[in-house]
């Protein structure tokens, strides 16, 4: 596990000699979370930490781990970005993820405060991107109530990091121009704006969208796609358990059935899909030429 946590400072270390970023700047994040003088109350920095992939963790928010007095960390945070804590640091899991047990999110509110009018660094780290369907929005006003400093550190959303390790480009000329993201979860009420996700050359991806397949198509067949549309799963993107099922939305419900329990997992709908399997081939082709 040391090894590990050694490896991937070393290869940010080295990224950070590699582009020769200026001292003020390379430790600007830290010098902000400083408190001051006159006020004894810490600061909380929003942290994303990806999709779970630590050579995708931004060196800004590393150098905000290395130097948090506390980490406030969901599920969704892989133990490979967890093994990068100092050992100083104190951990607090708030155990967030879709459909699971976990702390509401006024208590976890609570907790940030706390931490910070102790006058800690606090880190809230966060899968994905801590303002994408990440509640870094009702975090940061919560803390703005409070009159407690806070940043943000942005990360690399699910959809970006997973549909592109899993070979599906988002936008295309001539394919897709646009791309919506929307929360599964939204499917559990009334949605009336099944329209809006079906204009021409657009991608939609579904987060925590699973268990709501068969509302989706139904959605979107009803507002006017077709049932050829390609559609893909994307499970534990962007880990060494990353899995890619491709379908139509016509057989995304069964699918959806036979894969219950993968977590996390992205729903990506439009035309893009298709190219997968040339871009896959091509990548096949070249394997063994060296990078």
């Amino acid at each position: 596990m040391n090894n590990q946590i050694i490896k991937y400072s070393r290869k940010i270390n080295h990224s950070i000699e590699r582009f020769k970023i200026p001292k003020d700047i390379r430790h600007l994040t830290m010098e902000k979370a400083q408190p001051s003088g006159a006020d004894k109350k810490g600061k909380v920095l929003l942290v994303g930490a990806g999709p779970n992939d630590p050579e995708l963790l931004t060196i800004k928010a590393y150098q905000a781990i290395q130097k948090a007095d506390v980490v406030v960390f969901d599920r969704l945070v892989g133990h490979d970005i967890l093994d990068l804590i100092p050992e100083h640091c104190e951990q607090i899991y708030v155990g967030k993820r879709c459909g699971q047990p976990s702390l509401k999110q006024d208590e976890i509110n609570q907790i940030l405060i706390e931490q910070a009018e102790q006058g800690k660094r606090v880190v809230r780290l966060k899968g994905g991107d801590p303002f994408i369907f990440g509640r870094g929005g009702e975090e940061a006003l919560a803390l703005i109530e409070q009159g407690i400093q806070y940043d943000v550190i942005p990360g690399i959303t699910a959809a970006i990091g997973c549909a592109a390790s899993a070979k599906i480009p988002l936008t295309h000329r001539g394919v897709s121009r646009s791309v919506t993201l929307v929360t599964g979860r939204i499917m559990e009420g009334a949605f009336n704006s099944w329209s809006g996700l079906v204009s021409s050359g657009q991608t939609v991806v579904f987060y925590m969208g699973l268990e709501q397949a068969q509302s989706i198509q139904q959605g979107l067949l009803s507002s006017g796609l077709t049932s050829s549309t390609p559609v893909a799963i994307i499970g534990n993107g962007c880990s060494a358990k990353e899995t890619t099922y491709i379908t139509t939305l016509d057989e995304l419900p069964m699918l959806a059935i036979s894969l219950k329990g993968l977590t996390p997992a992205l729903i990506v709908v439009g035309e893009v899909v298709a190219l997968r399997d040339e871009l896959m081939a091509e990548l096949k082709e070249n394997a063994s030429l060296p990078l």
